[in-house]
Order: C-alpha cells, then sequence, then structure tokens
C-alpha cells in the first residue's frame, strides 16, 4: 500500500493541509490526458504527501462535459489504495462553459444549486471547501456571498472561500461569513503579481490565500527560468529546478501561502512537492520579489 510522504502543513480554516496542493484543471480541459494517466497523476500526488486538491465543476470541455474534474477526481480517490482520508476536495462554482467558453452566473439560486450538483458529483456529505468562482457583474457581491453563507450554515459545505477577488471583497465576504472565510484564490506568481496586497491582506487576516497559476499558466511553467532569469540562477544555486525555486518563494511569501500548480504528469507534481521542502535565504526570497 504506497506510503505519503509527511511535506510541512498550513491552515486552511480549520484544516492543516500539506504546503503545496494539485491544482485539477489541467486534467480537464482541452488537451487533458487520458484518464488513465491523469488519475495515475491524482494518485501520485497523493503518494508525495500532497492532501488538497482544487477542482471546479466548470474544469471542463463544454457545457455536455460539466463536472468532469470533480468526477475524475471522486474516480481517482475512490481507487487509491492508500490513505486518502486527510484529503480536501476544494471545489468552486460560478463560472459556466456554454460552447466551451467562459462565462459566468453568480445568481444565489444558480449557486446553491451547482454546491448541490457538485456535492453529488464529489460524494460526499458535505464539500470541504467552496469557494465563489469568479464576481459577476450582474449581481450584488453580497447576494453571491451570501449562497456561501447559506451553503455554510446548512452543513452543505464545511468551509467557504472566494476566488479572482479584490480586497474590498474579501473584506466583504468576510464580514458577511461571520468571520468565516477560510480561503481566497487568485492568480498570483512571477509574471503576475497584482494580487500581492490581497495576498498581504490574508496573511493579515489568516485566511489561507491559494495562487492559481503559480508558475505562470499552462504553457508558460516551463519557460519559468528563461522568462524570468533570477529564478533560473537561484534554481542553479540549489541544483533544483526554476519551478520549484518559484513554488518556495511563494511559500515564504507568508505562511498563509498554498499554491497550487497544476499538473497533467506524475512527473510534475513531484517536483512541485519537494518546493515544500526547500529553503531559500531571506536574500534570495528578497531577490525574486524585486523580480
Amino acid at each position: 500500500m504506497p506510503q505519503q510522504t509527511t511535506l510541512p502543513t498550513r491552515i486552511l480554516g480549520t484544516r492543516q493541509v500539506a504546503a503545496v496542493g494539485l491544482g485539477g484543471m489541467p486534467l480537464s480541459i482541452d488537451g487533458r490526458p487520458d484518464e488513465a494517466r491523469a488519475i495515475a497523476t491524482i494518485h501520485r500526488a497523493l503518494d508525495a504527501g500532497v492532501t488538497l486538491i482544487d477542482t471546479a465543476d466548470a474544469y471542463c470541455l463544454d457545457e455536455t462535459d460539466f463536472g468532469h474534474n470533480e468526477l475524475l477526481i471522486a474516480r481517482a480517490l475512490a481507487s487509491y489504495e492508500g490513505d486518502a482520508s486527510d484529503v480536501l476536495v476544494a471545489t468552486k462554482g460560478g463560472h459556466t462553459r456554454p460552447g466551451g467558453d467562459w462565462d459566468v452566473n453568480g445568481r444565489p439560486d444558480y449557486l446553491i444549486a451547482a454546491a448541490e450538483a457538485s456535492r453529488e458529483r464529489l460524494g460526499v456529505e458535505s464539500i470541504g471547501l467552496y469557494q465563489f468562482h469568479r464576481p459577476d457583474p450582474s449581481v450584488p457581491y453580497a447576494e453571491s456571498v451570501g449562497a456561501l453563507k447559506h451553503l455554510l450554515d446548512e452543513g452543505v459545505i464545511a468551509m467557504a472561500g472566494i476566488s479572482n477577488a479584490d480586497p474590498d471583497q474579501i473584506q466583504a465576504a468576510n464580514e458577511i461569513l461571520g468571520g468565516r472565510l477560510a480561503s481566497v484564490q487568485n492568480q498570483f506568481s512571477p509574471a503576475f503579481r497584482s494580487s500581492l496586497a490581497e495576498l498581504e491582506l490574508c496573511a493579515e487576516l489568516g485566511i489561507a490565500f491559494l495562487p492559481w497559476s503559480p508558475l505562470g499558466g499552462i504553457g508558460k511553467a516551463g519557460d519559468l527560468g528563461s522568462s524570468h532569469s533570477a529564478f533560473q540562477e537561484v534554481a542553479d544555486a540549489h541544483g533544483v529546478s526554476p519551478q520549484q525555486v518559484c513554488l518556495a518563494w511563494e511559500l515564504a511569501l507568508a505562511p498563509v501561502v498554498i499554491p497550487i500548480p497544476g499538473a497533467s504528469r506524475p512527473e510534475s507534481i513531484e517536483d512541485s512537492v519537494q518546493a515544500a521542502t526547500l529553503t531559500l535565504t531571506d536574500d534570495e526570497v528578497a531577490r525574486l520579489s524585486q523580480v
């Protein structure tokens, strides 16, 4: 039976999870691997000690494929031969995929129904972490977050989070939820640092900050070293990959940061997980932060 590797943990709401999670999106969108390789990637992540898997109902090809990633993760967890009892699955609702495009729906009735559907696909009594995927300009933000409060109060979800939010929305969501906002999932990477203010606010409030596309996004992660030479130079000094250095840098920015790099191959997630035990010097962190 596979043995999980022990990794440093970080607090996410009321749960401790491994310092690096797995983003499931590449396993279900255009260019995705076949199911056998996708499940092997998830299993390898679990073997490596990952205890946070990020998904969303909208991680699929189009509306006919809706919920693909949630179903895939449920199958992977059910077929895992090791102990997956401490794995936290975080899913999201509020995006739709008409014709393969990305649209939004933040209506409370839609979010409540979407959460119920996600709970059924994941095969759980209560979703570990449910996040409002993206603000809907046509719906008052407070109303959308109010749906999260309803789901939380009813026990449909154990923890509530938001994604793609600005500082005012973080403050508002935490207030509406009565101080129970568990996470904020925003884009953040060496190439995209405009969410630094949100990261710092989360650190101040003790809310987990989950950078999505922490290596620069699908198709760009492999070029990180050439695009940002300082990361390659620090990587060379440690004898590791620039991707590993990138995740270690993000982890060093605040104790609430839990990167969720995507992976479509078992080897990719193994390299990412090793970032949790890579220690950068203060000077290295400062240098990378100035890039």
